[in-house]
Protein backbone atom coordinates (compact mmCIF):
# COMPACT_ATOMS: atom_id res chain seq x y z
CA UNK A 1 0.00 0.00 0.00
CA UNK A 2 1.17 3.56 -0.59
CA UNK A 3 -0.08 7.09 -0.26
CA UNK A 4 0.07 9.89 -2.79
CA UNK A 5 2.28 12.18 -0.71
CA UNK A 6 5.64 12.67 -2.41
CA UNK A 7 7.13 14.95 0.24
CA UNK A 8 5.50 13.53 3.33
CA UNK A 9 4.87 16.04 6.08
CA UNK A 10 6.26 17.46 9.27
CA UNK A 11 9.82 18.43 10.02
CA UNK A 12 12.56 15.90 9.56
CA UNK A 13 10.63 13.84 7.01
CA UNK A 14 12.69 12.36 4.22
CA UNK A 15 9.47 12.03 2.23
CA UNK A 16 10.98 9.50 -0.19
CA UNK A 17 8.73 7.60 -2.55
CA UNK A 18 9.39 5.76 -5.77
CA UNK A 19 7.63 3.68 -8.34
CA UNK A 20 10.64 1.49 -9.06
CA UNK A 21 14.23 0.75 -8.11
CA UNK A 22 15.89 -0.47 -4.94
CA UNK A 23 18.13 0.81 -2.20
CA UNK A 24 20.50 -0.69 0.31
CA UNK A 25 19.87 -0.30 4.02
CA UNK A 26 21.74 1.52 6.74
CA UNK A 27 25.46 2.12 6.46
CA UNK A 28 25.59 0.77 2.90
CA UNK A 29 26.56 2.45 -0.33
CA UNK A 30 24.94 2.27 -3.74
CA UNK A 31 21.76 3.53 -5.38
CA UNK A 32 20.98 6.97 -6.75
CA UNK A 33 21.77 10.42 -5.42
CA UNK A 34 18.37 11.26 -3.93
CA UNK A 35 18.21 8.11 -1.82
CA UNK A 36 21.84 8.44 -0.71
CA UNK A 37 21.16 12.04 0.27
CA UNK A 38 18.23 10.88 2.39
CA UNK A 39 20.41 8.32 4.15
CA UNK A 40 23.17 10.88 4.70
CA UNK A 41 20.74 13.35 6.24
CA UNK A 42 19.38 10.73 8.63
CA UNK A 43 22.59 9.37 10.09
CA UNK A 44 21.96 8.33 13.68
CA UNK A 45 18.48 6.99 12.89
CA UNK A 46 17.60 3.34 13.20
CA UNK A 47 17.01 2.04 9.69
CA UNK A 48 13.96 -0.20 9.49
CA UNK A 49 12.50 -2.13 6.54
CA UNK A 50 8.76 -2.81 6.56
CA UNK A 51 7.78 -5.87 4.54
CA UNK A 52 4.73 -8.09 4.08
CA UNK A 53 2.27 -9.23 1.46
CA UNK A 54 0.25 -6.70 -0.51
CA UNK A 55 -2.83 -5.42 1.35
CA UNK A 56 -1.39 -6.32 4.77
CA UNK A 57 -1.54 -2.66 5.80
CA UNK A 58 2.12 -1.60 5.69
CA UNK A 59 1.63 1.91 4.33
CA UNK A 60 -1.37 2.51 6.58
CA UNK A 61 0.84 1.67 9.56
CA UNK A 62 3.70 3.85 8.29
CA UNK A 63 1.56 6.95 7.80
CA UNK A 64 -0.32 6.44 11.05
CA UNK A 65 3.07 6.45 12.80
CA UNK A 66 4.20 9.51 10.83
CA UNK A 67 1.10 11.71 10.91
CA UNK A 68 -0.92 10.14 13.77
CA UNK A 69 -3.98 9.94 11.55
CA UNK A 70 -5.55 7.53 9.09
CA UNK A 71 -4.71 8.25 5.46
CA UNK A 72 -6.41 6.55 2.54
CA UNK A 73 -3.70 4.68 0.64
CA UNK A 74 -3.16 3.08 -2.77
CA UNK A 75 -1.03 0.03 -3.63
CA UNK A 76 2.70 0.75 -3.37
CA UNK A 77 4.67 0.07 -6.54
CA UNK A 78 8.23 0.46 -5.27
CA UNK A 79 8.69 2.00 -1.83
CA UNK A 80 7.73 4.74 0.60
CA UNK A 81 10.13 6.15 3.17
CA UNK A 82 9.43 8.25 6.25
CA UNK A 83 11.35 9.28 9.34
CA UNK A 84 9.30 8.85 12.51
CA UNK A 85 10.07 9.31 16.19
CA UNK A 86 9.25 6.97 19.02
CA UNK A 87 6.70 8.54 21.34
CA UNK A 88 6.69 6.28 24.36
CA UNK A 89 8.81 4.15 26.65
CA UNK A 90 12.47 3.53 25.99
CA UNK A 91 12.03 4.37 22.30
CA UNK A 92 10.80 7.89 23.06
CA UNK A 93 12.71 10.45 20.99
CA UNK A 94 14.48 7.80 18.91
CA UNK A 95 14.38 8.38 15.14
CA UNK A 96 13.34 5.48 12.93
CA UNK A 97 13.88 5.73 9.18
CA UNK A 98 11.28 3.31 7.85
CA UNK A 99 11.32 1.92 4.30
CA UNK A 100 7.90 0.54 3.35
CA UNK A 101 8.40 -1.76 0.36
CA UNK A 102 5.63 -2.96 -1.95
CA UNK A 103 4.37 -6.47 -1.29
CA UNK A 104 3.18 -7.57 -4.72
CA UNK A 105 4.68 -10.87 -5.84
CA UNK A 106 6.64 -9.29 -8.69
CA UNK A 107 8.28 -6.81 -6.29
CA UNK A 108 9.26 -9.28 -3.55
CA UNK A 109 12.57 -10.30 -5.20
CA UNK A 110 13.67 -6.68 -4.59
CA UNK A 111 13.18 -6.98 -0.82
CA UNK A 112 16.71 -8.28 -0.47
CA UNK A 113 18.14 -4.98 -1.69
CA UNK A 114 16.31 -3.10 1.06
CA UNK A 115 17.10 -5.43 3.97
CA UNK A 116 20.85 -5.44 3.40
CA UNK A 117 22.47 -3.86 6.49
CA UNK A 118 19.16 -2.85 8.05
CA UNK A 119 18.83 -2.50 11.83
CA UNK A 120 15.48 -4.27 12.03
CA UNK A 121 12.67 -5.80 9.99
CA UNK A 122 8.96 -5.18 10.53
CA UNK A 123 6.91 -7.89 8.84
CA UNK A 124 3.23 -6.96 8.60
CA UNK A 125 0.57 -9.67 8.33
CA UNK A 126 -3.19 -9.54 7.85
CA UNK A 127 -4.43 -11.36 10.96
CA UNK A 128 -7.78 -12.12 9.32
CA UNK A 129 -6.65 -13.55 5.97
CA UNK A 130 -5.96 -17.14 6.98
CA UNK A 131 -5.56 -18.29 3.38
CA UNK A 132 -2.55 -16.01 2.82
CA UNK A 133 -0.80 -16.60 6.14
CA UNK A 134 0.98 -19.61 4.65
CA UNK A 135 2.20 -17.41 1.79
CA UNK A 136 3.31 -14.82 4.35
CA UNK A 137 5.15 -17.54 6.29
CA UNK A 138 7.10 -18.56 3.18
CA UNK A 139 8.11 -14.97 2.41
CA UNK A 140 9.11 -14.32 6.02
CA UNK A 141 11.33 -17.41 6.01
CA UNK A 142 12.95 -16.46 2.70
CA UNK A 143 13.84 -13.07 4.14
CA UNK A 144 14.96 -14.31 7.57
CA UNK A 145 17.19 -17.03 6.15
CA UNK A 146 19.21 -14.75 3.90
CA UNK A 147 22.83 -14.71 5.17
CA UNK A 148 22.95 -10.92 5.30
CA UNK A 149 19.82 -10.88 7.49
CA UNK A 150 21.23 -13.25 10.07
CA UNK A 151 20.62 -11.90 13.60
CA UNK A 152 18.52 -8.97 12.35
CA UNK A 153 15.62 -8.53 14.84
CA UNK A 154 12.17 -9.22 13.41
CA UNK A 155 8.98 -7.56 14.63
CA UNK A 156 5.85 -9.25 13.29
CA UNK A 157 2.97 -6.76 13.24
CA UNK A 158 -0.26 -8.76 13.53
CA UNK A 159 -2.43 -6.14 11.87
CA UNK A 160 -6.23 -5.74 11.59
CA UNK A 161 -6.91 -6.91 15.13
CA UNK A 162 -10.07 -4.78 15.08
CA UNK A 163 -11.75 -7.08 12.56
CA UNK A 164 -13.88 -10.14 13.39
CA UNK A 165 -11.94 -13.36 13.03
CA UNK A 166 -8.52 -11.81 13.65
CA UNK A 167 -6.03 -14.35 14.97
CA UNK A 168 -4.36 -13.49 18.27
CA UNK A 169 -0.53 -13.34 18.59
CA UNK A 170 -0.22 -16.93 19.85
CA UNK A 171 -2.16 -18.22 16.85
CA UNK A 172 -0.13 -16.02 14.48
CA UNK A 173 3.05 -17.39 16.04
CA UNK A 174 1.86 -20.95 15.41
CA UNK A 175 0.66 -20.29 11.86
CA UNK A 176 3.89 -18.51 10.87
CA UNK A 177 6.04 -21.07 12.68
CA UNK A 178 8.24 -18.20 13.75
CA UNK A 179 9.68 -20.10 16.71
CA UNK A 180 11.37 -22.37 14.14
CA UNK A 181 13.76 -19.52 13.35
CA UNK A 182 15.62 -20.75 16.41
CA UNK A 183 18.27 -18.53 17.97
CA UNK A 184 19.30 -16.73 14.77
CA UNK A 185 16.85 -13.86 15.34
CA UNK A 186 15.31 -11.95 18.19
CA UNK A 187 11.59 -11.67 17.40
CA UNK A 188 8.34 -10.38 18.79
CA UNK A 189 4.72 -10.51 17.62
CA UNK A 190 2.77 -7.31 18.25
CA UNK A 191 -1.02 -7.17 17.83
CA UNK A 192 -2.06 -3.92 16.16
CA UNK A 193 -4.62 -1.96 14.22
CA UNK A 194 -2.93 0.34 11.72
CA UNK A 195 -6.11 2.33 11.09
CA UNK A 196 -6.51 3.41 14.73
CA UNK A 197 -2.82 3.19 15.61
CA UNK A 198 -3.39 0.77 18.47
CA UNK A 199 -0.23 -1.23 19.19
CA UNK A 200 2.07 0.72 16.87
CA UNK A 201 3.93 2.66 19.56
CA UNK A 202 4.39 -0.56 21.51
CA UNK A 203 5.76 -2.15 18.34
CA UNK A 204 8.43 0.55 17.98
CA UNK A 205 9.40 0.13 21.63
CA UNK A 206 9.78 -3.65 21.27
CA UNK A 207 11.77 -3.19 18.08
CA UNK A 208 14.03 -0.64 19.78
CA UNK A 209 14.67 -3.05 22.66
CA UNK A 210 15.48 -5.94 20.33
CA UNK A 211 17.88 -3.86 18.21
CA UNK A 212 19.84 -2.71 21.25
CA UNK A 213 19.83 -6.18 22.78
CA UNK A 214 21.22 -7.61 19.53
CA UNK A 215 23.92 -4.93 19.47
CA UNK A 216 24.97 -5.88 22.99
CA UNK A 217 25.02 -9.57 22.07
CA UNK A 218 27.09 -8.88 18.97
CA UNK A 219 29.55 -6.77 20.95
CA UNK A 220 29.92 -9.50 23.58
CA UNK A 221 30.50 -12.11 20.88
CA UNK A 222 33.25 -10.03 19.29
CA UNK A 223 35.05 -9.69 22.65
CA UNK A 224 35.20 -13.44 23.24
CA UNK A 225 38.73 -14.84 22.87
CA UNK A 226 39.26 -17.18 19.95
Amino acid sequence: MGVNMGKGGGSGSTGCSSGAGSVSGAHCTGGSGGILDALHLTQGSLHIVMLGLDSAGKSTALYRLKFDQYLNTVPTIGFNCEKVKGLSGRAKGTSFLIWDVGGQEKIRPLWRSYTRCTDGIVFVVDSVDLERLEEARCELYKTAKLPENSQVPILVLANKQDLPGARDPLEIERLLGIAELGTTHLWHIQPACAITGEGLDDALEHLYDMIHKQRRLSKTHKKRPR
